[in-house]
C-alpha cells in the first residue's frame, strides 16, 4: 500500500483523492494551507454578495473525509526533496511514495508601481476573499483592472455593496482576446447598464498610496488620476509554481506533463491549473485553468496510479460564465476574429441581451463552435454535432434540440432560423414552431 500525497485541495486534487479511494486502499493525504476542507472556488463571489455562507460552498460534510480515510492536513509546503521523497512544511516533514501537484493558480501582477499597497489585491483564494472583505469596509470607490471573467465578477461583487466601480480595460473591447466584437459590445452595454464606469482602451500606469501605505488613487497611461480606496487586479492568473522554478522539476509557465499527467520525475504528477501539457490535443491549450479540466485530470491521474495508464482527454472545449445576469456558454472554437478559414453566423435579439454566434468553415459549412448568451444550450447535443461534423444548415434546422429549457423560456429558434434563411438564401431551413407554453411566454 503506497502513501500518496496530494498538494492542493481544489477540484483537481480532491477529485484525484476521491477516485484513488474508489480504486484502491492506498494511504491518501491531502495537504493545503488555504482551507481545512474542499470548497467551491467559483462560489467565492456569492459569499461576498451575501447569497451564501462559506459552509454552503463545501460539497461534502466534514465527516466525509474521515469516513473515506482521506487525511486532511492544513499546512503550507515550502520545500521538496525529490530524492528522499520528503516534503517540508511550516508544521513538519511528510514522506510520500507518490506525489500529485494540484497547486492551482495565483493572480497575475505586472510590476505596476504601488501594486503591493494595502487595498490592492487579486481574487483567487479564500484568503483573497477575506482580504477583500477587510479592504472594502466602508469604502465608496473602487477600481477594477482587467477585462476578463474575474474582473466582471469583482465589479459585480463591489456593485452589490453599492460601491462605485471604475472598470479599466486595456483593450478596445471587453475580453476581446476571446469574444468577437458583436458579443463584446453586447456585454459592454450590459456592464454600463449596471452603472459601472467602464473605461475601454484605458491602461493602468501607477497605483498611488497615502502616507500610511494604503491606496488612494490610480493613474492611467493618459495621466488621469482616479481616486479610489480599493484596486482589484484581475489581469488573469498563472500557475502557482514560483517556489518550484529552481527545483529539478521541469517547468515552463506550469509544471510540464505528458499525456498521462506525469512529470519528468518518477512517481510525481501534476494536475489542474498548475499543469502544462507538453503536447496538448488539437484545439486545446497547454494550460486550461477551468473547473471541468481539473476534474477530468483528477480522474485520469487516479486511474493511472491505481489501474492502467489513462490518457488525459478533455474532449471538446467548453466553458460557461455569467456577466451580471447574462449567462454565457461556449463550445468548440469561436475565434474573436473571422478569417479565410473561419466565418461566423451571428444573431442577436432585439432586447440586446440574447445572442448566438456559430463559427463554421466557409468551404463546406462544417460547424466549428458556438457562443451563446442568455440561451442555455445542451452540452451533449453540441458534442454530438461536432463528432458528426454537422454543417451550419443542419445545426440551425435542429437548434431546438439543443435548447436546455425549451418549455419555460422564450423560444428564439424561429427568429434565429429566419435570420439564417435571410443570410443564406441557398440553404433554407424550416422555421420551428414554438410549443404551447412558449407561445404563451412570447405573447406576454
Amino acid at each position: 500500500m503506497a502513501h500518496i500525497i496530494i498538494l492542493g485541495n481544489g477540484i483537481a486534487g480532491i477529485t484525484a483523492a476521491r477516485n484513488i479511494r474508489k480504486l484502491s486502499d492506498h494511504q491518501i493525504t491531502v495537504i493545503s494551507g488555504e482551507t481545512d476542507h474542499f470548497f467551491s472556488r467559483t462560489a467565492l463571489m456569492y459569499i461576498y454578495m451575501g447569497h451564501m455562507n462559506y459552509e454552503h460552498t463545501k460539497p461534502y460534510e466534514d465527516k466525509f473525509w474521515k469516513m473515506n480515510r482521506i487525511e486532511l492536513v492544513r499546512d503550507w509546503i515550502s520545500a521538496i526533496d525529490f530524492q528522499e521523497k520528503k516534503l517540508c512544511g511550516d508544521k513538519g516533514l511528510y514522506s510520500y511514495d507518490q506525489l500529485i501537484f494540484a497547486l492551482g493558480s495565483q493572480p497575475n501582477k505586472f510590476g505596476w508601481p504601488g501594486e503591493d499597497l494595502k487595498g490592492v489585491q487579486g481574487l483567487y483564494s479564500y484568503q483573497d476573499l477575506k482580504r477583500m472583505e477587510d479592504n472594502t469596509v466602508g469604502i465608496k470607490n473602487a477600481v477594477v483592472v482587467g477585462g476578463g471573467l474575474i474582473g466582471v465578477e469583482m465589479a459585480e461583487m463591489l456593485h452589490s455593496r453599492k460601491i462605485n466601480v471604475t472598470y479599466l480595460v486595456r483593450e478596445n473591447h471587453f475580453w476581446d482576446i476571446v469574444l468577437p466584437e458583436g458579443e463584446a459590445k453586447m456585454i459592454e452595454r450590459h456592464i454600463e447598464e449596471q452603472q459601472i464606469d467602464l473605461r475601454l482602451a484605458c491602461e493602468l500606469n501607477e497605483i498611488i498610496g497615502d502616507e500610511n501605505g494604503k491606496v488612494k488613487a490610480v493613474k492611467t497611461k493618459t495621466g488621469e488620476i482616479i481616486e479610489t480606496q480599493f484596486v482589484g487586479l484581475t489581469v488573469g492568473v498563472s500557475p502557482n509554481i514560483n517556489w518550484l522554478k529552481k527545483s529539478e522539476l521541469n517547468t515552463n509557465k506550469g509544471i510540464l506533463v505528458d499525456q498521462f499527467l506525469r512529470t519528468n520525475i518518477d512517481g510525481v504528477y501534476a494536475i489542474g491549473d498548475c499543469a502544462e501539457q507538453r503536447n496538448p490535443k488539437e484545439g486545446r491549450r497547454q494550460i486550461e485553468a477551468v473547473w471541468y479540466t481539473g476534474r477530468i485530470m483528477g480522474e485520469t491521474v487516479a486511474n493511472t496510479i491505481c489501474c492502467t495508464e489513462m490518457t488525459y482527454d478533455p474532449g471538446i472545449w467548453f466553458n460557461s460564465a455569467k456577466f451580471f445576469d447574462i449567462e454565457y456558454q461556449t463550445y468548440g472554437k469561436v475565434s474573436p476574429h473571422q478569417d479565410k478559414n473561419e466565418k461566423h453566423f451571428y444573431w442577436e435579439a432585439e432586447d440586446g441581451k440574447h445572442c448566438v454566434n456559430i463559427s463554421y468553415k466557409p468551404d463546406n459549412l462544417k460547424v466549428l463552435g458556438v457562443n451563446t448568451f442568455g440561451i442555455r444550450m445542451r452540452h451533449e447535443v453540441w458534442e454530438k454535432w461536432f463528432k458528426l461534423e454537422k454543417t451550419l444548415p443542419e445545426v440551425i434546422q435542429s437548434l431546438p434540440k439543443a435548447n436546455f429549457d425549451p418549455e419555460f423560456f422564450t423560444a428564439f429558434e424561429p427568429e434565429i432560423q429566419a435570420s439564417f434563411n435571410h443570410s443564406f438564401p441557398n440553404h433554407q431551413v424550416r422555421t420551428s414552431k414554438p410549443s404551447f407554453f412558449q407561445r404563451l411566454l412570447n405573447a406576454n
